[in-house]
Parts: C-alpha cells; structure tokens; sequence
C-alpha cells in the first residue's frame, strides 16, 4: 500500500488540514496479499476516538494489511475534539468530513465514488461520527461500523460538560434530543429511506460505553436498520479489541 499525508487548505475550517491515506498499489510487497486490479478502489473513511488523531490507525493496528486484501483505499481524517460536530465556539468539523473532505479527497485521488464501494468506520467518538454520517446520508454508503462507539450523544454532553468541551462543541444547548446531532432522532428520520447502509455495531461488555451500546442496538432495529451486533465478553476500551474489529469489518463487509 502507498502511505500519504496530505496537506490542504480546508475552506470549511479556514487552515491547513492533515489527511492519511493509504491507497491500493499493484505490488503489495512481501507478506500482504493483493491481486492487481485495474478498478477504481473502494473508500473507507476511517474516523478517530477522541483523545487521538488522524495518524492513530496506522500506528496502533494493521489497517494496512486488512486494506489490501480488498483493494481499499483508507482516508483518515483529523478533527481535534469535535465530536465531528460543526463547533458553537469553533470550527465547522463536521461540513468538513461530510462534504469538503470526500469532494477534495475525489478530486486528489482515483477513487470509485459509487455507494456501494464507499465505508465508513470509527472507534468511540469515531464510532458516533461514523454512525451520524450513515443514518444522515444512508445513501452514500454500502456499510458502516461502530467500535466501542459514543453514541448517545446526550450523555457526552453531560460528561464533558465540566472540562468546558461541551459547550465550545454545542453552545447553550442543554438537550439535544431530537436534533441533528442525535442519532437517536436519525435513525427515526431516515427509517424510511429508499436505500440503507448495513451497520456493524459493537463493543466490550467491560467497556464504559456498553450501556449506549445496549440502548442503541434496540432502537436501530426498531426503526428497521440491517444491524449486526458483537458484544465481545469482558473487552474494554483498548487497542486489542479495535484492530480485531477493524479486521472483522473490512473482511466482512467489504467486499
């Protein structure tokens, strides 16, 4: 696989902004098996957790090997501690990862930009960014997955609220239930839509989150979502846990 870092100046955030990317090459090289294709490769945008950043992936799994096998290419994106959210007292993360970012990555790079070859995927607040992005456009998407994921968005609110996050991310508000952040009020919004992503959703049943996790499984499939649920035993929020995961969904669900 080719490993870039790809500078650009991002409008929707005003600065310079810092992508991973790792594409497809003919030649894998010694140890990772991979065919050479002549078709554009698959997209996986593959999104951080929230003490981390954009280089976190590549230095802490196997990611690489996994996309190769798939003809995959894999773009990670940084967003600070934005929860993937446009900021009251900030930047606008989440105009960047849903619109700016794949038009400049299509535009840099030969990459199929048809539905059923595009992924998304993230680990904790990733896992909410991922989530938010598939039940908000389900028709950009063939799959999506959740790891370890923080998906009830209202409870973050809560947790942050004392470190001054909260409401540098969201302002005044104190309830956002049923707004656009609440993936919750999504997957009721689009239940109805004509074409769907298939959802991975997992996590440790020792992770801190594993309560939203067994709250939003319910609500997927009660809204019709084509959900497939892993609650690994005694796991927690670690490493281990995320690179098995990551694995499991590229050979899976990417295909």
């Amino acid at each position: 696989m080719a490993f870039l870092q790809v500078q650009f100046f991002s409008g929707c955030l005003n600065v310079a902004s810092t992508v991973n990317v790792i594409l497809p090459e003919a030649n894998q090289g010694i140890g990772i098996k991979a065919g050479e294709s002549d078709v554009l490769p698959k997209v996986l945008y593959l999104l951080h957790g929230y003490s981390d950043d954009h280089s976190i992936w590549m230095r802490r799994t196997s990611v690489e090997r996994y996309a190769a096998e798939r003809n995959l290419a894999v773009i990670m994106p940084a967003v600070n501690h934005s929860f993937y959210c446009n900021e009251a007292y900030g930047e606008r993360y989440w105009d960047y990862v849903s619109e700016e970012l794949p038009a400049t990555m299509h535009r840099f790079f030969r990459l199929s930009d048809r539905a059923e070859d595009t992924y998304v995927a993230g680990l904790s607040m990733g896992g909410y960014g991922a989530m938010r992005l598939a039940l908000t456009y389900p028709e950009r998407f063939a799959a999506a997955a959740s790891f370890s994921g923080a998906v009830r968005i209202e409870r973050i609110l809560t947790h942050h609220s004392e470190d001054g996050r909260a409401k540098a991310i969201f302002g005044e508000q104190t309830d956002l239930s049923g707004t656009e952040v609440d993936l919750f009020y999504l997957m009721k919004k689009n239940a109805k839509s004509a074409h769907k992503p298939k959802l991975y959703v997992s996590c440790g049943t020792k992770d801190f989150l594993y309560e939203h996790h067994q709250q939003f499984i319910p609500a997927l499939l009660e809204n019709g979502w084509d959900v497939t649920r892993h609650d690994e035993p005694d796991a927690i929020h670690e490493w281990g846990f995320w690179d098995q995961e990551i694995r499991k969904f590229i050979g899976r669900f990417i295909v």
